[in-house]
């Protein structure tokens, strides 16, 4: 059973989403600052975190800072308020993995905590094993088997998101792939659109694989048109 925390100051919010999560049979828990968050995940395994922005003591950026600095890579969905996009971006930017405007719907809310999970597992399952579970290019490997992938023979810690972007890029080496279609493999969902979602993990990813991410070696962008992994000191 996956562990769910929903960390919101607004009590009639956590109830919402308590009932709209509990029919998926979720382990529920909640907090209602970023501090209390923390303390939660300390001493709890935590699946998925549910983190509102605006929030007394510690907001929703400042935890999930915290988080990723200290190696968590459970999936982190943001709630927002339209007039948050800064925020939004900040967020995505410091590590959360996707976000989801208020009001929000009930359907929305389940679909996004399914798919975010169900990458999780999959990013954590050591089970799923085949010919093709290693992949090259120059100096980066990427381990399928292990869910693991090193640099220079240096491991490297990604999120899920940000493994399945990179795993996406290196299977078709040189092959471009717009913003929209890694949106919708990775993300198992349709695009947003001008949300920057994409382009926050690649940057993101470019920081942890690039020796000098503003001029990378392996993640190119091909204006207007997308992203390709390729080596370019072949």
């Amino acid at each position: 059973m996956s562990r769910v925390l929903i960390v919101d100051d607004d009590a009639d919010i956590v109830a919402a989403l308590r009932i709209y999560l509990s029919s998926e049979g979720y382990e529920l828990l909640s907090a209602s600052t970023g501090q209390q968050a923390l303390d939660i995940i300390d001493q709890k395994q935590v699946d998925l975190v549910l983190m509102d922005i605006m929030m007394p003591e510690m907001d929703g950026i400042a935890a999930t800072a915290k988080l990723r600095s200290a190696g968590a890579n459970m999936p982190i969905i943001l709630l927002t308020a339209k007039s948050e996009d800064s925020d939004k971006l900040l967020g995505l930017n410091i590590g959360a993995d996707d976000y989801i405007t208020k009001p929000f719907s009930p359907a929305e809310v389940v679909a996004r905590v399914r798919s975010s999970l169900r990458r999780y597992t999959k990013f954590g399952s050591l089970s799923e094993k085949s010919e093709e579970s290693h992949l090259n290019i120059g100096g980066i490997v990427l381990d399928d088997s292990s869910k693991s992938v090193t640099v220079d023979d240096a491991s490297v810690s990604l999120t899920p998101m940000e493994y399945g972007i990179l795993k996406m890029l290196m299977s078709h080496p040189g092959k471009v792939y717009s913003s929209e279609q890694i949106y919708r493999q990775v993300w198992k969902d349709e695009p947003i659109v001008n949300d920057g979602v994409v382009a926050v993990h690649i940057r993101h990813l470019r920081e942890k694989i690039e020796i000098t991410p503003s001029e990378p070696r392996y993640l190119k962008v091909v204006w207007g048109q997308g992203y390709k992994m390729e080596d370019s000191h072949k």
